[in-house]
C-alpha cells in the first residue's frame, strides 16, 4: 500500500505539467495560425494582435513548450530550426514529449512562412532574456537581424520592430551598446528606403537611447533633426521619443520645450509603465524647478511613486524655501540617487535658483537691508558675492529693487498690483492653448473603420470586430513593463 501511495504522489507533477504545457502550446499554435492568415491576407493588424497575445503568454513560456512549437512552426532540419533549437536548454524527457508527435506530422507537410520564422526568433529571444541568458540572447538577436535584412515584406514590419527593441536590450544588459550603433544606423537607413515607418520610429528611439546612454547629446540632436518625421504609429514609441527629446532639450537649456515634452510623455504613457512614468516625472520636476516653478505636492504623491520621488520632494522643498544650506545637505544625502538618475549636473544648476528664491523672499520682506545681512541669510561666503548676486538679479528682473553701493545696502521697491499687468492674460492664454492642443490631439487619435460610410457591416464581421475589441481591451492592460 505504501508503494502505491508513493507512486501516485510522484506521478502527480507529471500530469499537472502535461495539462499545463499543452494549453500554452495550443495558444502559440493559434497565434501561428493568426500570423499565417495575416501573411496571406496581408493584414498588419493581425500581426499586432499576435504580438499582444504573445505578451500575455510571456510568463508561461518554457523550454519544452518552445521546443514543441519550433517543431510545429518550422521545417525540421532547416537552418532556422537547427539554430533556434541550439539556444533552448534540454529538459526532462517527459517535458520534451509534449505534443511532439502531432507537431512533427504537421511540420513535415508544409513549408514555414518568413513571418513564422521571424516570430520563432522573437519567442526564443524573449525566453532567453527572461532567463537572463544575455550572451545567448545576443547571438540569437544578431542572427535574427541578419535574417531580417534579407526580407522586404510589410507583414514582417511589426515583428521586426519588436526584434529591434530586444536586440538593443540584449546589448544594453551586457554593456555593449556602442557595438551596435553602426548596425542600428544601417537598419534605420534600410527601413527608410523600404518605407517601414514603424521600424523607422523604433530604430530612431533606439539610436537616441544609444547616444544618450553615452552622453552624446549633440549627435542625438543632429540625428533627430535630420531623421524623417511622420505621424506616430505606436503610442509607446511616441512616448519614448518625447522623453528623449525632453532630455535633449533640457541639456540644451531649452527648458520650456523640455517641460512640455516630459509632461506629455508622462501623460501618454500606459499605467503599467510605472518605471517610465517615474523617470519622466523626475526630469519634469527638475526642469520646472529650473524654470522657477514649484511643482504641486500631488506630483510627489502619485500612486506607486512616493518612495522614488522622495529625494526630489526634499529638493523641491529646499528650493521653495530658498535655503542654500538645506539644498546642499539634500544634494549630498541623495547624491548616489541623483547620479544613477543622471540628474546630478542639472541639480548643480539649481544652486543659482535657490539663491535667487531666497533673495526674492528677502526683497519682499525688507524694504531696506544691508548686503552683510543678505550674505548671512543666504549663507554666502563674502559680501562681494552677495553684491554681485543682487546686481545680477536686479538686471535679470528677478527682483524689483535698487542697489546702494555707497551704503552697501539693497533698497526694495513697493510691489505693484499684478492684475494691472498682462501676466494674468498670458497665464490664461497658455492654459487655453494647452486645452485646444489636447482637443486637437484627441480628434487626430480617433480611428474609424475604412469605407464605413459606403458599405454596411455584416453580422459575421461585426462579431469578429467585437471579439477583437474585447481581446484588445483585455491584453492592452496587461502589457509588460519591458515595453519601457
Amino acid at each position: 500500500m505504501t508503494q502505491d501511495v508513493e507512486m501516485k504522489e510522484q506521478a502527480a507533477p507529471s500530469n499537472s505539467l502535461r495539462s499545463s504545457s499543452p494549453s500554452t502550446l495550443l495558444h502559440l499554435k493559434e497565434i501561428a495560425s493568426l500570423i499565417e492568415t495575416g501573411a496571406y491576407d496581408r493584414e498588419v493588424r493581425r500581426m499586432l494582435r499576435a504580438i499582444r497575445l504573445t505578451v500575455a503568454l510571456r510568463r508561461k513560456l518554457k523550454a519544452s513548450v518552445l521546443s514543441a512549437f519550433l517543431n510545429f512552426a518550422l521545417t525540421l532540419g532547416s537552418e532556422a530550426h537547427i539554430r533556434l533549437s541550439s539556444f533552448i536548454p534540454k529538459e526532462d524527457k517527459h517535458e520534451m514529449e509534449v505534443d511532439t508527435a502531432t507537431s512533427v506530422a504537421q511540420a513535415s507537410a508544409k513549408h514555414s512562412l518568413p513571418e513564422l520564422e521571424i516570430y520563432c526568433y522573437l519567442l526564443v529571444l524573449i525566453f532567453l532574456i527572461d532567463q537572463k541568458k544575455y550572451n545567448e540572447a545576443k547571438a540569437c538577436s544578431s542572427a535574427s537581424i541578419a535574417r531580417l535584412k534579407n526580407m522586404n515584406r510589410r507583414t514582417v514590419d511589426v515583428l521586426a520592430a519588436r526584434l529591434y527593441f530586444y536586440y538593443s536590450l540584449c546589448y544594453e544588459h551586457t554593456g555593449d551598446l556602442a557595438e551596435i550603433r553602426g548596425n542600428l544606423l544601417a537598419l534605420h537607413r534600410i527601413a527608410t528606403l523600404r518605407h517601414d515607418e514603424l521600424g523607422q520610429e523604433t530604430l530612431l528611439n533606439l539610436l537616441l537611447r544609444n547616444y544618450l546612454h553615452y552622453n552624446l547629446y549633440d549627435q542625438a540632436e543632429k540625428l533627430r533633426s535630420k531623421a524623417p518625421r511622420f505621424e506616430a504609429h505606436s503610442n509607446q514609441q511616441f512616448c519614448r521619443y518625447l522623453f528623449y527629446l525632453g532630455k535633449i532639450r533640457t541639456i540644451q537649456l531649452e527648458y520650456t520645450d523640455a517641460k512640455e515634452c516630459l509632461l506629455q510623455a508622462a501623460r501618454k504613457a500606459p499605467l503599467a509603465a510605472l518605471g517610465f512614468r517615474v523617470q519622466c516625472n523626475k526630469w519634469a520636476i527638475i526642469v520646472r524647478l529650473l524654470l522657477g516653478e514649484i511643482p504641486e505636492r500631488t506630483v510627489f504623491m502619485q500612486k506607486g511613486m512616493e518612495k522614488a520621488l522622495r529625494p526630489y520632494f526634499e529638493l523641491t522643498n529646499a528650493v521653495r524655501i530658498g535655503d542654500l544650506e538645506l539644498f546642499r545637505s539634500v544634494a549630498e544625502k541623495y547624491s548616489s540617487t541623483f547620479s544613477s538618475d543622471r540628474t546630478h549636473n542639472l541639480i548643480v544648476r539649481l544652486r543659482h535658483n535657490v539663491i535667487r528664491t531666497g533673495l526674492r523672499n528677502i526683497s519682499i520682506s525688507y524694504s531696506r537691508i544691508s548686503l552683510i545681512d543678505v550674505a548671512k541669510k543666504l549663507r554666502l561666503d563674502s559680501v562681494a558675492d552677495a553684491e554681485s548676486i543682487v546686481a545680477k538679479a536686479i538686471r535679470d528682473g528677478a527682483i524689483d529693487a535698487t542697489l546702494d553701493h555707497a551704503n552697501a545696502c539693497m533698497l526694495s521697491k513697493e510691489t505693484g498690483d499684478i492684475y494691472s499687468t498682462t501676466e494674468p492674460q498670458m497665464a490664461f492664454n497658455s492654459r487655453i492653448a494647452f486645452c485646444l492642443n489636447m482637443h486637437n490631439e484627441a480628434v487626430r487619435a480617433l480611428r474609424y473603420p475604412p469605407n464605413s460610410h459606403k458599405e454596411k457591416e455584416s453580422a459575421e464581421k461585426r462579431r469578429e470586430r467585437q471579439q477583437q475589441e474585447q481581446e484588445l481591451a483585455k491584453h492592452i492592460a496587461e502589457e509588460d513593463d519591458d515595453e519601457f
